[in-house]
């Protein structure tokens, strides 16, 4: 799934939640979710553009619209990291992990808990 595009942190934001739900959710289930003041009709909107860019299906239910995704979480976040990596830190993980540590959002614990994870995948 090379042809996957980045989506903006509002729609990401949104997709989190379906992700997170499952199963195929409706518009009102994000709502009660979502941590913004948005209104209903631009929470619709955001989930317009995320089926027409291929990241949802959307079915009908009765009256109301049930929204599944397409692109799988997995892979998006995995190819959104790769992509994140590349753009901001030329693919070094170590520039990546000096650049958290250095600016006190990795704690000695965490560099701990990469330290076994890198050990445990060797």
């Amino acid at each position: 799934m090379n042809d996957i595009k980045r989506i903006p942190d509002s729609e990401l934001e949104i997709m989190m939640i379906i992700w997170e739900a499952g199963q195929s959710v409706s518009a009102d289930y994000i709502m009660d979710r979502i941590d913004k003041t948005w209104t209903k009709t631009t929470l619709l909107n955001f989930l317009t553009r995320l089926c027409s860019r291929g990241f949802l299906d959307c079915s009908k239910e009765g009256r109301r619209n049930l929204y599944t995704p397409i692109v799988d979480k997995e892979v998006y976040l995995q190819k959104e990291s790769k992509s994140f990596l590349n753009r901001l830190y030329h693919n070094s993980l170590t520039g990546l992990v000096a650049s958290l540590y250095d600016g006190k959002s990795v704690s000695k614990e965490d560099l701990a808990e990469l330290k076994r994870y890198i050990e445990e995948a060797e």
